[in-house]
């Protein structure tokens, strides 16, 4: 059997010592659940490393023993991952993390690959067609059918040929310091901040007052009963529903049933609901939820709001995101991978100007890292430098 699922203690520990003996990289992956239950921990998460083999450990009910058993192992160590960003949080619940990391998904993006999925690129590097079909399924269901079993096994047995190959790639090109820099970065981010009713997409829709106090009293309505059931709390009641519902502002059990998307058939979802919205209406407003949550003024606004009440500063970055584009063709990567979209935005709504150090100190206290300052700091600056040179003209 070329993998082993290890599910109790002992088998923790016997997994452990063997990974232990094992020699060069751990390729890890993780197996999550969020589409059904609360949160985003691992149901699974599997391990791979030459001469020991690959495991799949299931932690449920266990998770003490897990960190017990692996993190005097894999901790510290160095890693491998596709895709990482999605991964290290869970793992590092389990207190597991990475003494180095090389992340295959975004050394992929950096070598240029278009399609830098993890079968596409196992397809690139070693011709082996990975099997599809299971990545969505409840990976905190037990016991996991043997295909499913085989899929989680499949995401690391190939890692260490994967990363091997990229990092000749990266190499050829000149990128692996760039690549060594943005896996830091992987590692050095810190763990995603707890959402609030006020992260809902689709909120700015929401008209501020009743509107907004409905949202947030159906979002902390369905966050703990998701919490206290262990449900993924969108299976409850969908954030595009509560939106719809905050705008409609149904005054009846019958108007709630008719909002676009409201479960209206499941058994006890209009009393549950209605009466959440019932306890909103009642409330006086001024002991009702505050309903300031519009961005902070240093925030950059939504595209459409740019463009339309600021069009100058429009123009000044789409001058700068042309530059960004045409330095990111040169390295033939795509322009998001030379420079984060979010951080050109604020960069430009900040006011960088046509100055190439002042736009690279800009950059680099957005986060930036220093290959990115380094080759988006000058086409940054004199895509600005010329749009302004271009307007003094036609004023002139």
């Amino acid at each position: 059997m070329r993998f082993s699922l290890v599910s109790d203690p002992v088998a923790f520990r016997d997994a452990a010592d063997a990974l232990a003996a094992g020699r060069g990289p751990f390729a890890l992956d993780t197996e999550r659940a969020s589409t059904y239950r609360y949160d985003d921990r691992a149901f699974l998460v599997q391990v791979a490393r030459r001469d020991a083999g690959t495991f799949l450990i299931a932690p449920e009910g266990h998770r003490d023993a897990v960190r017990a058993a692996f993190a005097p192992v894999l901790s510290g160590a160095d890693w491998i991952l596709h895709a990482a960003g999605e991964d290290l949080p869970s793992l590092r619940l389990l207190g597991l993390t990475p003494g180095t990391l090389f992340d295959t998904e975004l050394a992929a993006r950096l070598a240029g690959f278009a399609r830098p999925n993890l079968a596409a690129m196992v397809a690139e590097f070693t011709g082996v067609e990975l099997e599809k079909g299971h990545g969505r399924e409840d990976w905190s269901r037990t016991p996991l059918p043997r295909a499913w079993q085989e899929y989680a096994a499949d995401d690391v047995e190939y890692l260490n040929d994967l990363a091997e190959g990229l990092a000749e790639y990266l190499d050829r090109d000149g990128k692996l310091e760039a690549a060594a820099q943005e896996f830091d970065h992987l590692m050095s981010l810190p763990p995603p901040p707890r959402k609030t009713w006020r992260d809902i997409k689709g909120i700015t829709t929401v008209p501020p007052g009743l509107g907004t106090r409905i949202v947030r009293a159906l979002w902390e309505h369905r966050d703990a009963r998701a919490r206290a059931t262990d449900t993924s709390p969108h299976a409850l009641l969908a954030s595009k529903v509560i939106i719809q519902i905050a705008r409609a502002r149904p005054r009846t059990p019958g108007a709630l049933t008719h909002v676009p998307g409201f479960p209206a058939r499941r058994r006890g979802a209009v009393d549950e609901w209605f009466a959440v919205l019932s306890r909103v209406y009642d409330a006086p407003e001024d002991l009702s939820p505050a309903a300031d949550l519009g961005p902070a003024e240093t925030e950059p606004p939504s595209k459409s709001a740019w463009q339309r009440h600021h069009p100058e500063s429009w123009a000044r970055l789409v001058a700068a995101r042309d530059g960004v584009a045409g330095a990111a063709a040169k390295l033939e990567i795509a322009p998001e991978v030379l420079l984060q979209p979010a951080v050109l935005r604020r960069a430009v709504w900040d006011g960088a100007d046509g100055d190439t150090d002042r736009v690279a100190r800009r950059l680099a206290r957005l986060g930036a890292r220093p290959w990115q300052v380094g080759a988006a700091a000058p086409v940054v600056a004199k895509g600005l430098a010329e749009l302004e040179a271009e307007r003094a003209s036609e004023t002139g």
